[in-house]
């Protein structure tokens, strides 16, 4: 069977992986969510939108006959990974994950874990701070049991609905980001407090660096748990698997 993959993105991974299977000759499709407005323009055809569940997926893959699935999504798309999971052991067809290490706190770094996004929202029970809050556009809400702090949200798209916060700020951005611009950041709005979800990588990293030059405290939202499957941590292994048919990178 020709290699017809389908690469579940999102991240930078993703987008990353699509220009490598564009120049090596191999097509596929790349799937969004459809969570942010503006995707980056991929080099392999695109469609945003949910499958409809696992059956769902399913039938999508049957229909397009797709040969190999990627999942490059966010460690934190915790539903569709695990529906890719089911959905590719259902239909018999390969599934790779390229993931990202988890970030690990080092010597110099003050960092409290929580297990979830409620564990995040009660360690903000606590007096006014001013909180860098990195949680995604999606979780905001969650957050308003605590309106006594000063949130600082860089978001790429702008707020669809009025925020939960007396006192924010919001700042339109994308990643990759730089330590030097998150250390003017973290200064310019004299933040004390960091909220974010370990997402690993190095695209989102540079808050975490500031933060420890700043000597300022880390709440992490460690990742879901999610079903034991194949994973790379590089597009060569991905691009390897599909040419090889690897099934031994580990799980």
């Amino acid at each position: 069977m020709d290699k017809n993959p389908l690469i579940l993105g999102g991240t930078t991974e993703a987008t990353a992986l699509c220009l490598a299977l564009s120049a090596a000759g191999i097509g596929g499709t790349i799937s969004f969510a459809g969570r942010v407005m503006r995707p980056v323009r991929q080099p392999l055809p695109q469609r945003v939108g949910g499958f409809g569940g696992i059956a769902g997926l399913e039938r999508y893959l049957a229909d397009h006959r797709i040969s190999h699935v990627i999942d490059a999504t966010h460690p934190f798309a915790a539903q569709i990974s695990a529906n890719a999971v089911r959905a590719c052991a259902e239909a018999q067809v390969p599934l790779i994950a390229l993931g990202r290490a988890p970030w690990s706190a080092g010597p110099d770094d003050n960092w409290a874990h929580v297990p979830d996004i409620a564990g995040a929202v009660a360690a903000l029970n606590r007096p006014a701070a001013r909180v860098m809050l990195a949680v995604g556009r999606m979780h905001l809400a969650e957050f308003a049991p605590n309106p006594q702090h000063f949130y600082l949200l860089r978001l790429i798209d702008a707020p669809e609905a009025a925020l939960p916060f007396p006192d924010c700020r919001v700042v339109q951005d994308r990643g990759p980001f730089t330590t030097k611009a998150d250390l003017a950041l973290m200064q310019a709005h004299r933040i004390d407090l960091v909220v974010c979800k370990n997402s690993g990588g190095t695209g989102a990293q540079a808050k975490l660096l500031a933060a420890r030059a700043l000597g300022i405290p880390v709440v992490m939202i460690d990742r879901p748990a999610l079903p034991p499957r194949l994973e790379a941590h590089d597009v060569a292994a991905v691009l390897d698997w599909l040419g090889h048919g690897r099934t031994d990178l580990g799980v």
